[in-house]
């Protein structure tokens, strides 16, 4: 079980990945007012924020689809590989927004939404 709540610690960590990587090197960074600051960045760091908010989009459904399973009994080892294969697909998904890879970038997000609704699967 360990497995599956570190994929969820991780998954809940990644939103903050990417707002350092959106803030990173930024030498005109506002910490005084970081939404207005953000809000006027373009190419790398404004893909980056978009990533932040995508992730915290995707993270309740995951975090719910590891619960749902855990509940019902669901093979540890199945719900930590569904966990797992979610995580590097939200790390491919996050790579490929800030590069600027969009059909990438899609496939990516449609497998860690199939991770998900796989979660969900097992539980019934």
């Amino acid at each position: 079980m360990e497995h599956a709540v570190w994929t969820v610690l991780i998954a809940g960590l990644l939103p903050i990945v990417c707002a350092g990587i959106a803030k990173w090197g930024a030498k005109t960074y506002d910490n005084r007012q970081p939404r207005a600051w953000m809000a006027s960045q373009e190419g790398r760091r404004a893909r980056a924020d978009a990533a932040q908010q995508n992730s915290f989009e995707a993270f309740p459904l995951f975090a719910a689809g590891v619960l749902v399973a855990l509940h019902y009994g669901v093979d540890t080892q199945s719900i930590a590989q569904c966990g797992w294969f979610f995580i590097a697909m939200r790390l491919a998904y996050i790579y490929c927004y800030v590069t600027d890879k969009a059909t990438w970038r899609s496939v990516f997000w449609l497998m860690g939404l199939l991770a998900v609704i796989r979660l969900f699967a097992l539980s019934v």
